[in-house]
């Protein structure tokens, strides 16, 4: 390998001298026994999640005999798990960050840092999936027992690698390990107003045979009431077939647009207002609820024009949505029961309470877009960066 090949394509400040090609053995040492103790928490790895308790990933300690066997593995050792999966073809490593002491499964190709070597460094080395070009020449075709790839430890640590000084090393696990920590604070809050939005969708409107709600804005008191959803809505709109509308005059109201995907334009005039309800009439997914669109509504959807605030009506619907795919729909192929508006009730308040409401749940889901989008935002960061860190 030519040296300005060890050279990545964006550096640190400082750093200049080109990274040095070693075998992962030449910086790690096995790591494989256990010292007896069978109260420590027993892990398993998964591609997309990193390290779990298995009482958490399986309902229960799967680990039965075999936990004997398993190895004890400190806080910043590392395993690499030799199976295959979609998110990792070639398995994954990383190293024990949450636990100062865990068992994991003896099967797992179990090591340490060596001196001078970070395990930070080695786990987002790996992540880079630079190795698998080395690790692909180790799987023979078909080599695989039980969803492992045929890898044994030895061959795994004769690997190459390209590795820099030290302290280039820890100054990146440093940033990355930082750059990890805000992915998961933003997915963290994202979980967490979702659960907030959750909880709330259940107490801020009445239970059935109810008129009054669990969780109120203190300045309203009077009782709800419980009417059909045609009683609140002045009429119902149907889609068009978008062979019929083509051009480029408004946007093209389709389940791909609603659920973020690309638009696309029709000649149609917008018959859809941003306050009307969506429901998609037909299909697997058929009885999914939208709004805050405008546009020309597509053929597999329906919209409901509300008399009064259709945000209001739209989040009791996202309420009841399991409700509505399991007792409003038809068996076999999914289609909306035509009588949906005659017999799904729905609770009516005053107008300035059903708009604090429906304002309410559009800021919780306006606050789950912006930390969802900064969190894919901060993904798409680190793979650049581990693109042009590494070599």
């Amino acid at each position: 390998m030519e040296t300005k090949s060890k050279i990545p394509a964006l550096r640190f400040k400082g750093f200049t001298d080109a990274w040095e090609e070693r075998k992962l053995k030449d910086v790690t040492e096995r790591v494989r026994s256990n010292d007896g103790r069978m109260d420590l928490p027993t892990l398993t790895m998964s591609a997309s999640s990193g390290w779990l308790d298995q009482k958490d990933r399986f309902s229960g300690d799967i680990s039965g005999k075999e936990k004997k066997n398993y190895t004890l593995l400190k806080k910043g050792e590392l395993s690499y798990n030799h199976g295959n999966s979609k998110l990792a073809k070639y398995g994954v490593v990383f190293s024990l960050t949450n636990y100062e002491e865990a068992l994991v499964p003896r099967v797992y190709h179990s090591f340490k840092a060596l001196e001078n070597t970070s395990a930070d460094f080695i786990e987002y080395m790996f992540s880079t999936k630079l190795p698998d070009r080395e690790l692909g020449k180790l799987v023979s075709s078909g080599a695989r027992m039980d969803g492992l790839l045929n890898i044994n430890y030895d061959d795994f640590m004769n690997i190459h690698i390209s590795i820099p000084n030290y302290e280039e090393q820890i100054l990146m696990s440093a940033f990355f390990r930082k750059l990890d920590e805000t992915i998961a604070l933003h997915q963290r809050k994202c979980e967490q107003t979702k659960e907030l939005k959750k909880t709330m969708l259940q107490k801020m409107f009445p239970k059935k045979g109810e008129r009054i709600p669990e969780i109120r804005f203190p300045e309203f008191t009077d009782e709800w009431e419980e009417k059909k959803l045609g009683e609140v809505v002045e009429r119902e709109i149907k889609g068009k077939a978008k062979a019929n509308m083509q051009g480029t005059k408004s946007i093209y109201l389709e389940t791909e647009y609603l659920n973020g995907g690309e638009t696309t334009f029709v000649d149609s005039d917008a018959d859809i207002e941003e306050d009307d309800i969506l429901i998609l009439w037909d299909g697997s997914q058929a009885g999914t609820v939208y709004h805050g669109f405008f546009g020309a509504l597509g053929s597999t959807l329906k919209a409901y024009r509300p008399k009064e605030s259709g945000k209001f009506v739209y989040y009791q619907l996202v309420a009841h949505q399991e409700m509505i795919f399991q007792r409003y729909r038809t068996p076999n192929i999914p289609h909306v029961i035509k009588t949906f508006t005659d017999e799904f009730s729905v609770f009516t308040t005053s107008l300035s309470e059903q708009e604090r409401i429906g304002n309410f749940f559009k800021h919780l889901d306006t606050l789950i877009a912006l930390h969802q989008s900064k969190c894919d935002s901060l993904k798409e960061l680190k793979k650049t960066l581990l693109r042009q860190l590494f070599v």
